[in-house]
């Protein structure tokens, strides 16, 4: 298995999962087009990174069986995009603006297998309900350098910030691979996830995991 993504919070989840896996980092231009739907950028990103890397593998790929799996979180309020700050002024605003606000986590999937070339993507959608935070408490967490490589500016599970009070979906897809999806997603190239998921979920921060609620 291939993860097409640097982010230490997926590669801790296949770690905790039993996965045996290497890294290649996707190198794709992530500019939204015009007009595109956070929904459909998400999707797009997703199933882009995976196509990347397996171009880039190509020899390799035909000398055996690889699974590529690629994801990408998109942070949206409305229609209003908010990626990754780059730097700590960014971060504030985006923080500022999601203060005691709802909004949408999007987090696309994609599972490409070879040599079949079959690859499946999928979207999860979690709508998450920030805290009012205060000033100082902002600013602390600006101070650390957390937000820094985040869509939106903050990790859900950050102990200290713990920015998030109510969330309505899947806790993983939030914090960048939603398990449930994989598990359905590699269970279709004939791939079976042998650790149960609620537990590594919930070991993430403290909200309840969606694979054991059955939602």
């Amino acid at each position: 298995m291939i993860l097409a993504s640097g982010s230490p919070r997926r590669q801790q989840f296949l770690r905790e999962l039993g996965v045996d896996f290497s890294v290649r980092v996707a190198d794709i231009d992530e500019t939204p087009q015009p007009d595109e739907a956070p929904i459909a950028l998400a999707h797009r990103l997703a199933a882009s990174k995976a196509r990347a890397v397996a171009a880039r593998l190509e020899q390799a790929l035909a000398q055996g069986r690889y699974v590529i799996v690629a994801a990408d979180t998109v942070v949206a309020l409305g229609e209003q995009l908010l990626g990754k700050p780059a730097d700590a002024a960014e971060s504030t605003q985006m923080l500022t603006l999601l203060r005691d606000r709802e909004h949408d986590v999007h987090t696309g999937l994609s599972v490409l297998s070879w040599p079949e070339d079959h690859q499946q993507t999928c979207v999860n959608t979690t709508q998450v309900q920030m805290r009012a935070y205060s000033d100082a408490a902002m600013a602390a967490y600006v101070a650390s350098g957390d937000p820094l490589d985040k869509a939106g500016a903050y990790a859900i599970q950050h102990p200290e910030f713990a920015p998030v009070c109510a969330l309505r979906g899947c806790l993983s897809g939030v914090i960048g691979l939603p398990l449930g999806d994989l598990q359905t997603l590699l269970a279709a190239v004939g791939i079976e996830l042998g650790a149960p998921l609620a537990p590594i979920c919930q070991r993430q921060a403290m909200f309840a995991c969606c694979q054991a609620s059955g939602e």
